[in-house]
């Protein structure tokens, strides 16, 4: 991989820990005081993945997949067991105050905010902390102001915020010295719908019109669908997804859910063939369409053709239930797949 075509390089990245562990029971516990086992826990495993300037990125996995450890390799929290990171062309565990100007980060569980201090003199301070001129900051608070509607919190105790508040100005704050990358863990968790709705269209909008390079990890799979362009998903720390998240619903989505309304009772419709019925109520019914030989488009003119249709609709599973559906094992990955994916991105 070029360092001057990624805004995030990954090459073979791993991390390894050691754990204590103790014994079963009250025996257990006190002969472990004494003949200590470990036990290794491979948390990344050899990943590789290159993101581009102005991408936005999903980064998915279920607890214990190894997002936020990549995250805080990235950031420069941790340090590799081995393989390679470059973020802005810098090695962020080598040169932890270089990476740090150049990139924002939320972690949704904490704050970066002082939690007895004003919102305004939170941000004077990492102003001062990130050496940011000061008409450069009037010019970032204002845009904050106007998109994030912050001039109503800036002289309320972080404490006395809510969650959705608080969310609002620890993004704020991330960005306050214009990085061109932004790390977000979580930033949604616990967010009422409004409050989620109001952080998505932000960050949409900092997308485009900054070209700000965004890494999401989450497990509310709706900011997914509706945010970013990319998947990559992991498990037991190795990539298994990498590509679009078109792709993936291109790919994995073989059946659709039609909903039809008749003008009269209608029998035996699911005896078309590729046609289930899930569940009907009067003259509407809800049938799945499984479209391995044929397509949507040819499914509803044959029911047209056949049927007083009065209404219809179409629906496909969502990236959520794509992804659930691969987690539980319900939905294979090809290797084929995997592979074509990491070819096209790294």
């Amino acid at each position: 991989m070029a360092t001057n075509e990624f805004a995030i390089e990954v090459n073979n990245l791993s991390k390894k820990f050691t754990v204590d562990e103790s014994g079963r029971g009250f025996a257990g516990s006190i002969k472990a005081l004494f003949h200590r086992r470990k036990r290794e826990i491979m948390a990344v495993d050899g990943i590789s993945f290159g993101i581009r300037p102005g991408e936005f990125v999903g980064y998915v996995g279920e607890n214990g997949a190894g997002k936020s450890t990549t995250i805080k390799m990235l950031t420069g929290i941790l340090v590799p067991t081995s393989g390679e990171a470059r973020v802005n062309g810098i090695v962020p565990y080598e040169n932890r105050q270089k990476n740090a100007a150049g990139i924002g980060v939320v972690f949704g569980q904490r704050t970066q905010l002082w939690w007895d201090l004003p919102v305004r003199e939170s941000f004077e301070l990492l102003k001062v902390i990130f050496r940011v001129p000061p008409d450069d900051f009037r010019e970032t608070m204002k845009k904050l102001d106007k998109t994030l509607n912050l001039a109503p919190l800036m002289d309320m105790p972080v404490r006395k915020l809510s969650l959705g508040q608080r969310m609002k100005c620890d993004i704020a704050a991330s960005l306050i010295h214009r990085p061109r990358i932004l790390f977000l863990d979580e930033p949604t968790i616990g967010l009422d719908v409004l409050a989620k709705e109001n952080i998505r269209v932000f960050l949409a909008e900092l997308n485009k019109t900054d070209g700000t390079t965004i890494i999401l990890t989450t497990h509310d799979m709706n900011d997914i669908e509706k945010l970013c362009h990319r998947l990559i998903m992991l498990d037991r720390g190795k990539t298994i997804f990498d590509g679009a998240t078109d792709e993936l619903k291109r790919k994995f989505v073989h059946e659709k859910l039609i909903e039809v309304e008749f003008h009269g009772h209608v029998e035996d419709i699911d005896k078309i063939p590729g046609l289930s019925l899930v569940r009907e109520q009067a003259n509407k019914k809800w049938l799945r369409f499984e479209n391995h030989s044929s397509g949507i488009g040819d499914m509803v003119s044959l029911l047209a053709e056949r049927y007083g249709i009065k209404d219809l609709s179409v629906r496909e599973p969502s990236v959520e239930n794509i992804v659930r559906s691969i987690y539980e094992n319900r939905l294979a990955l090809p290797d084929a797949v995997r592979q074509t994916a990491k070819e096209e991105n790294v």
